[in-house]
């Protein structure tokens, strides 16, 4: 029984690590981006600030569960290399996005919360991605 409670007790702390750092990507997304995020995608329903922000909740989200899959037989030292390597993430996909705007025309924040469909969200949407995957690959 008290393995249990032991296992209950550290999945809620990596759950509740895992939504602070998913919180923490949904903030950064919204500074990057003009106007208010929540109001984008919900109130405008606009596709190009969902695809960009589920995008960054994903790689936060394969960076977190690589994290725990892998992690230190000391759950402390865990929930340290956990929220480390998740705003790690974090920061790695901020400083690609600031990169892929300054390699491109325009102003890339304007284009992603833009209410017509743009192949910039794409691009922006992949490297999300990839920048999580590189980080979760060092991680394993």
């Amino acid at each position: 029984m008290s393995d249990i409670v032991n296992g209950l007790g550290r999945a809620t702390a990596y759950g509740a690590l895992g939504l602070v750092l998913l919180v923490l990507g949904i903030v950064l997304v919204d500074v990057l981006t003009p106007g208010k995020l929540g109001r984008q995608i919900w109130e405008q329903r606009n596709r190009n600030a969902a695809l960009v922000l589920s995008s960054a909740l994903l790689g936060v989200g394969g960076v977190v569960f690589t994290s725990i899959w892998t992690t230190y037989d000391d759950f402390g030292k865990g929930l340290v290399s956990t929220a480390s390597f998740g705003l790690l993430g974090l920061v790695m996909m901020a400083v690609a996005f600031l990169v892929v705007d300054v390699l491109t025309p325009g102003r890339l924040g304007e284009t992603l919360v833009d209410p017509e469909p743009h192949p910039a969200v794409w691009v922006t949407a992949s490297c999300n991605l990839a920048v999580s995957a590189v980080i979760s690959a060092s991680i394993a």
